[in-house]
């Protein structure tokens, strides 16, 4: 039996930072940084369930094309997505009455909405990219047991020595996208390749304001990197955890994101918020079956 403080509920019954309750999530689960685009996809649904807020999170549940699917906020950054992801799969696969683990699993399918930073000089601000495979340069997954199972040991290797790994015990770890949601969502109208998850925006993302960077040149060594065909295509913030963590619970996850600057050739849109619209458009579409 799961003890009171390891799966900690609040006195309504709802998972602790979550608020939310067994049965109250869908199989298909679209995940955002932003708290206020879940707003902007709420306005595209029908048969809207609920809005939940607590913190960062904020969730719903409505259809589209007939279809159930949940919103949930995650707020930035891999901390948050180890505590979405194991919230969500404990809303599933734990009896909250007995804190058991259920003998019979339900898969989820995550998509991740996001935005991004592009490391190519061929993929264009606005452009959609899709996270084939995510690098980790946060260390969540290497805490799970078992990670090695999901990780793709030459690829993080290679990627070690080419950032330099050891002068700031960087040890990158690849995970990859779900296959079924990859074939849902590529298209003529999306790039897809290598993303690398940063455990911060500034300095690990090589921006360098008041204070400098460890790891010189590491966006141009990125871009130039290339493995068995990938090249490495963008930066964001939480891909790399959502994709160990579905693959260790047994879902299936990808990430789709805008790209709102490309960090070779100086560029950024900074009124993106529409460009996003229509992204979660092209996604909502897409995973009923009704290309746009």
């Amino acid at each position: 039996m799961i003890s009171d403080s390891e799966l900690i509920l609040n006195p309504d019954g709802s998972v602790f930072h979550l608020h939310l309750k067994p049965g109250q999530i869908a199989d298909t689960i679209i995940l955002v940084g932003d708290p206020n685009r879940v707003d902007v996809i709420r306005s595209m649904l029908t048969d809207i369930e609920y809005q939940i807020a607590n913190r960062e999170y904020v969730s719903t549940t409505g259809k589209f094309n007939g279809k159930r699917i949940t919103v949930v906020s995650t707020g930035v950054g891999i901390g948050n997505i180890d505590i979405v992801m194991n919230e969500l799969d404990a809303l599933v696969n734990i009896n909250f009455e007995t804190r058991e683990i259920k003998k019979e699993k339900k898969k989820l399918e995550f998509i991740r909405i996001g935005t991004s930073g592009s490391l190519q000089k061929d993929i264009p601000v606005n452009s959609y990219v899709i996270s084939e495979k995510s690098a980790g340069f946060d260390n969540l997954l290497y805490f799970y047991e078992d990670e090695e199972k999901v990780v793709n040991e030459e690829f993080r290797r290679l990627l070690r020595i080419l950032v330099g790994g050891h002068s700031i015990s960087l040890n990158p770890y690849v995970v990859d996208a779900s296959e079924k949601l990859l074939d849902q969502l590529m298209s003529k109208e999306t790039f897809s390749g290598i993303t690398i998850t940063s455990p911060g925006f500034y300095v690990p993302q090589g921006r360098e304001l008041r204070l400098s960077k460890k790891l010189k040149d590491i966006n141009q060594k990125l871009s130039d990197f290339e493995y068995h065909g990938y090249k490495i295509t963008n930066y964001e913030m939480e891909s790399s955890a959502l994709y160990g963590l579905a693959k260790m619970l047994g879902h299936e996850a990808i990430a789709i994101c805008l790209v709102i600057a490309n960090r070779l050739n100086n560029q950024a849109n900074e009124n993106y918020r529409d460009n996003v619209k229509e992204l979660i458009a092209y996604v909502l579409h897409k995973i009923t079956n009704h290309d746009q």
